[in-house]
Parts: C-alpha cells; sequence; structure tokens
C-alpha cells in the first residue's frame, strides 16, 4: 500500500498547484488535494479537516496558508499526525502592516470589483518569467477560485496566531521548505526559525519563487522523499 500525503493548497490555489510535482511522485505514494474549507476560523476549518480524514495518523503537506493551517492542525491535534511538510509557509502570526495591506485589498475590490490578476501581477509572483503556462496557471486558478473564496481566505489570514512554540515541542518529523528571496514570507518568523535551536528541518533553495510546486517540482519531490523516509 503506498504511503498517503494530504496536500492542502495556499490562498486562491486550487489542485492545479500540484499538477507538475505529483507526477513525479504518484508512482510511489497517494497523493490527496484537499481544499481549504470555506471558512474564516481556523478553529472550524480544522475540525472539518478532523473529520475528513478517516486515517488515525495522516501526513500533511501544506504550501503557504496551506501551510499554517496544517501546522495548526498538527499542534492542536497532534495525535492525528504523522509528519508535517511545511511548503514556502511559516508558523508566525500576520503583523499589522500585512493586515493593512490587505484591508486596502478589500478597498479596492468594493470600489472595483473583483477582477483578478492582470498578467503583468501574475507574472510578477513568479520567478520564471518567461513560463506562460505557469502565468497562466496562477491566473487561472486566481479568477476561477472568485471574490467571495479570496475574502473569505485573506479575511482567515487576520486571525492568524504564532504557533512556532508549540511546534517545537511536537515530536514528529517536521519540514520547512521554503526560497531564500520569497517575499510572500513572513520574515519575522523565518528569522525566528533558523535563529532559535529546535529540531524542526529547515531546507532552503536560492530564488524567489513562492509557487515552488509549479516552478521546482523536481526539487519538492526530492525533498518530500526525504520527509517521508525520515
Amino acid at each position: 500500500m503506498k504511503e498517503k500525503i494530504y496536500l492542502i493548497p495556499g490562498l486562491m490555489t486550487d489542485e492545479r498547484l500540484w499538477s507538475r510535482v505529483i507526477p513525479l511522485l504518484e508512482d510511489d505514494y497517494e497523493l490527496v488535494h484537499v481544499p481549504i474549507p470555506h471558512t474564516q476560523d481556523f478553529d472550524e476549518i480544522i475540525d472539518i479537516l478532523f473529520n475528513l480524514f478517516p486515517e488515525e495518523k495522516v501526513n500533511l503537506l501544506g504550501f503557504s496558508l496551506g501551510g499554517y493551517i496544517a501546522s495548526y492542525f498538527a499542534v492542536t491535534y497532534p495525535n492525528r499526525v504523522n509528519k508535517l511538510f511545511m511548503l514556502a509557509a511559516t508558523p508566525g502570526a500576520s503583523n499589522e502592516a500585512e493586515i493593512e495591506r490587505r484591508k486596502e485589498k478589500f478597498a479596492v475590490i468594493e470600489k472595483d470589483g473583483f477582477n483578478g490578476l492582470t498578467y503583468e501581477k501574475a507574472k510578477s509572483l513568479v520567478e520564471k518569467k518567461d513560463d506562460e503556462e505557469l502565468i497562466k496557471i496562477v491566473q487561472d486558478m486566481f479568477i476561477d477560485l472568485g471574490k467571495e473564496t479570496f475574502i473569505s481566505q485573506l479575511t482567515s489570514t487576520f486571525n492568524r496566531i504564532d504557533l512556532f512554540e508549540d511546534l517545537v515541542n511536537l515530536d514528529l518529523p517536521i519540514y520547512f521548505y521554503y526560497s531564500t528571496n520569497d517575499r510572500l514570507l513572513n520574515k519575522e518568523a523565518l528569522v525566528k526559525l533558523l535563529s532559535t535551536k529546535h529540531n524542526m528541518k529547515v531546507v532552503s533553495r536560492e530564488g524567489t519563487s513562492h509557487n515552488v510546486s509549479l516552478e521546482v517540482p523536481e526539487e519538492l519531490s526530492k525533498q518530500v522523499r526525504k520527509w517521508i523516509e525520515a
């Protein structure tokens, strides 16, 4: 029987987020995409996931916001988690500046409506600027998930609390994998992660990519194998 890994996406991403990494792993692992439940309350989100997983213990791989959700699940229900993988994600709380920026986005939507991502904005979010298919995937996911999902998911980020201390005390394999110059990562949380003594495995790659699973799927697949074999 193949080892099962539950994949939780991030803000305004869906199963297409995994489209380039799944072919590299599916021969050896059962990969199950789990959409972020449609609520702004993290306690509700993880309770929905708790009832969704049939196994006694699960392997969770979460990307960005999904990484925070996976870590929130792990610290709340540690007896239900076998291994945890945080992809382009930190366990930190949102800071005031981030919250203010996000509130400004709501004001723009109220004024101009929800128009998705422009080509230039989507291009600015990727490392590989010449990958037209990648840029289109990022745009399509955003517009297909729509305004209600955007507002729900972005609002949930206002409620983030710092999970670092709780994660440190968990007795299970925890991996962090991220790009060194990913501007979407919480820098304060990253400094804490790198400067504090703990048993969690932190692995970085040179670059700016946030959408790691779409931009460097080969590198990610190798890290996933190391995590599962740990």
